[in-house]
């Protein structure tokens, strides 16, 4: 076998292995990733308490309630499809109903000391 060759078979398997290692799931409609974590024991206490507080099954589902809790904090949620077509439903209604309407610096300040 020429070199090549087993450099190919080798980033086929260590492909193979990192799809393995960082394997995503598909799960209740929700993409699920499976991951190996080292935490520190106040971590763990975390995880723990908010597993006893709302009666989750594992630190798993821990570790998502509190990502669902706090993330919001560090990174914006995607918006769905729906959503965004609700909120061009309205522009569009909006905008048939008042169209390009320009405003004085006087209604302005009436407006905002209302």
């Amino acid at each position: 076998m020429c070199i090549l060759c087993v450099f190919k078979i080798h980033m086929n398997v260590t492909n193979i292995k990192a799809i393995k290692r960082n394997k995503i799931l598909k799960q209740g409609g929700k993409k699920m990733v499976l991951a190996r974590l080292s935490m520190e024991e106040y971590t763990n206490r975390v995880l723990n308490v908010i597993k006893a507080r709302f009666n989750l099954k594992d630190k798993s589902e821990a570790l998502n309630r509190f990502a669902e809790m706090y993330g919001n904090d560090v990174v914006e949620k995607e918006a769905n499809d729906k959503y965004i077509k609700k909120v061009l439903e309205i522009d569009e209604r909006h905008m048939k109903k008042y169209g390009y309407k320009k405003m004085s610096i006087k209604e302005l300040d009436r407006l905002c000391e209302a």
